[in-house]
Order: structure tokens, then C-alpha cells, then sequence
């Protein structure tokens, strides 16, 4: 083979290659505006009256996630399997984002940590491990800002339910040895939403307002 058929197969290659990362680019800006909208729809949780329509936005959260998985379906089709790995990184972040609004929807219905299998059926596609904790590290930091607005909108026990689902969080990232170093940097905000929302419940504590509500056996 010449050297000018050489670089006419690596121009073809490259050409197939590039044909590959605009499908897939397509398909991940679809995805990125399907999570935009979820997002959008779960952000009235902050607004006063949000925690009235939690159990109705949450359902339409999941209506739209089955809009995620047509796209996800779609995008399996845009690359071969064997080539997941070098063509991720045109989808990680729409994928942690999307396992935030997961992990977000689940803690919203039951205030519970969602697996990652959990999140996986979700999304339809596959999910790294460190992908899944880079969710759920921001679904922590949206959490810290749900403190805050639970106590403008007068609701005093759930600041002191989010500190201990945050501070469980916190334990268990505390046993992880994490080599990568995005989500180290993501862990070390961790540590900031642990503060922000302690000095939330302390500063219920001290206006007396952190009791929860009284059972009708203890009055």
C-alpha cells in the first residue's frame, strides 16, 4: 500500500468517526433539553407552596424520564457496543445530570438514596459508578438549598431530615478511596452542604423551632 492510500483510509476513518460524533451529538443535545425540563419541573420544590405539589411533579418527572429512554434507545444505535468507553465523554455529563434528577425525584417521594441499578432502569443506558456518585453529590448540594427554603416556607422538620440524610451521605463517601479527580473536587462541596445545613437546623435550634412535631401518644 502506497503512502497516499494510507492516509486516504485514515481520512475515510476519520470521516466515519466524525459522521459517529454528530449523531451522538445530536441525540445528546435532546437529552440535555429532556433533563432541562425535568430540572425546571423540580425546582418549584424551593417556591413556598412547592412541597403541595411534590407528589404530582414527581410523577411527572417519571412520565418524562420515558422520554429519556426513547432518546437513550436511540443514542445505543448511533456507536458500536464495543465502543462504549471511547465515546463517553460526549454523554457523561447529561448522564450525571440525569442521575441527579433520578436520585432527586427518589429522595423527593420517599427521602431515600436510590441505587444505581434504580437509576439505570430510569435512564435506559448504561451508568459508571463514579458517573452515579457524581449525581448523588449533586443532588446533595440541591438539598442544602431545600433546607434553606423549607424553613422560608415554614417547614421546620425537614431541615433536620435532610441533615441526617446528608451526614449518612457523608459517612459513606468517607469510605471511599476516590482516585478520580472531578469527583474528589464534587466530594470536597460535600463537605460545604454538610456546614451550610448544619448552621440551618443550629439556627432552628436556637429559636426553638427544631422539635419535630408531636405524635398524639406524646401529648
Amino acid at each position: 500500500m502506497s503512502v497516499t492510500e494510507m492516509f486516504a483510509d485514515i481520512q475515510l476513518f476519520l470521516s466515519a468517526d466524525q459522521d459517529i460524533r454528530e449523531d451522538i451529538r445530536k441525540v445528546v443535545q435532546l437529552l440535555e433539553q429532556t433533563a432541562r425540563e425535568i430540572l425546571t419541573l423540580l425546582q418549584s420544590v424551593h417556591q413556598p407552596t412547592g412541597f403541595k405539589e411534590i407528589p404530582n411533579n414527581c410523577a411527572k418527572a417519571r412520565e418524562m424520564f420515558c422520554t429519556v429512554r426513547t432518546h437513550m434507545a436511540d443514542l445505543k444505535t448511533k456507536f458500536p457496543a464495543e465502543q462504549y468507553y471511547r465515546f463517553q465523554e460526549h454523554w457523561r455529563f447529561v448522564l450525571q445530570r440525569l442521575a441527579f434528577l433520578a436520585a432527586f425525584v427518589g429522595y423527593l417521594e420517599s427521602e431515600a438514596l436510590v441505587t444505581r441499578e434504580e437509576v439505570v432502569r430510569e435512564e435506559g443506558f448504561h451508568l459508571g459508578v463514579e458517573d452515579y456518585l457524581a449525581g448523588v453529590l449533586i443532588m446533595a448540594s440541591e438539598l442544602s438549598r431545600l433546607a434553606v427554603n423549607s424553613v422560608t416556607a415554614g417547614d421546620y422538620s425537614r431541615p433536620l431530615r435532610i441533615s441526617t440524610f446528608i451526614n449518612e451521605l457523608d459517612s459513606g463517601f468517607r469510605l471511599l478511596n476516590l482516585k478520580n479527580d472531578p469527583l474528589r473536587k464534587r466530594y470536597d462541596g460535600l463537605k460545604y452542604d454538610v456546614k451550610k445545613i448544619e448552621e440551618v437546623v443550629y439556627d432552628l435550634s436556637i429559636r426553638g423551632l427544631s422539635k419535630e412535631p408531636e405524635t398524639a401518644a406524646e401529648k
